[in-house]
């Protein structure tokens, strides 16, 4: 029996087997979860269809995290399934694309920054309000997907590292509204991986060769291991742990420089 057996898990945001979400929901159907899936669009539908099929579930629900009425209508079907709910997963983020590309103060808009924060920040929070009472009593668990852009600036991640550095502080301050009524809340922040969404950050290749050279692994995660740590980070096994941000990086954020990098740089005279 697994660590999960028992809990119901809505995940949001799965977008392709290649997603980190797809990760998390691998790993929590085979701890024994019972899952529900979202669709963005009528375009995502049918992969998302195919994947839940392969977690053994039959719900998938249209779910535009843009606005309330939307969200409201989601959970509104899934309490139609399911008379409780256990946790949610929330693996959302956008900023437009020329937001992503260039020097911050060169590109950022007022509307690239509001639509950057509110649906990859603002969204969590909509969906722990809309899914509160479903979860009522229940000792239940959010989770979200984290960067170390939230914390550290890079070239080209631009208005998204702000809207990530909104989302940790999302995931804190719910913890300790939530947290009275059992409810916890936390984050993974993984390393850089070959997502569809991580496609769109100019350079992800040469960020991905230097963090392989300094994190101390030597080498990149997969969605699998981020998805192993999630899915404990929402069992009762993590039933002390609330408003933290967890890292699955390799190692990378604890490190200013990794050895190899030293090692390939010319001594100066």
């Amino acid at each position: 029996m697994g660590f999960l057996a028992g809990k119901r898990a809505l995940i949001v945001g799965v977008a392709s087997d290649r997603s980190i979400a797809w990760g998390v929901a691998r790993a929590m159907h085979r701890e024994g979860a019972e899952l529900a899936f979202t669709f963005q669009n009528e375009k995502l539908k049918t992969r998302v269809d195919k994947l839940a099929t392969e977690a053994g579930s039959d719900i998938v629900l249209p779910c535009d995290v843009g606005t309330d009425e939307a969200i409201d209508a989601t959970f509104a079907s899934l309490g139609e399934r399911w008379e409780h709910l256990d946790i949610i997963v929330h693996s959302v983020a956008f900023a437009p694309r020329e937001q992503l590309g260039g020097m911050y103060l060169d590109v950022i808009t007022r509307d690239g920054f509001r639509q950057a924060h509110e649906i990859s920040s603002y969204s969590f929070a909509a969906l722990a309000r809309a899914g509160r009472p479903l979860m009522r009593g229940r000792n239940g668990a959010l989770l979200t997907l984290s960067y170390i852009g939230a914390v550290r600036s890079m070239p080209g991640y631009n208005v998204m590292g702000l809207a990530k550095a909104s989302l940790e502080a999302n995931v804190r301050y719910m913890a300790q509204s939530l947290g009275p009524e059992g409810i916890r809340v936390n984050a993974v922040s993984a390393g850089p991986i070959k997502t569809l969404a991580g496609a769109g950050i100019k350079g992800l290749r040469t960020m991905m060769n230097f963090y392989e050279r300094s994190a101390p692994l030597e080498r990149g995660v997969t969605i699998d291991e981020v998805g192993n740590a999630g899915a404990f980070l929402c069992s009762d096994l993590a039933s002390g742990i609330t408003g933290e941000i967890t890292y699955v990086d390799g190692g990378f954020n604890t490190v200013a420089i990794g050895p190899r990098l030293v090692e390939d740089t010319p001594s100066g005279g």
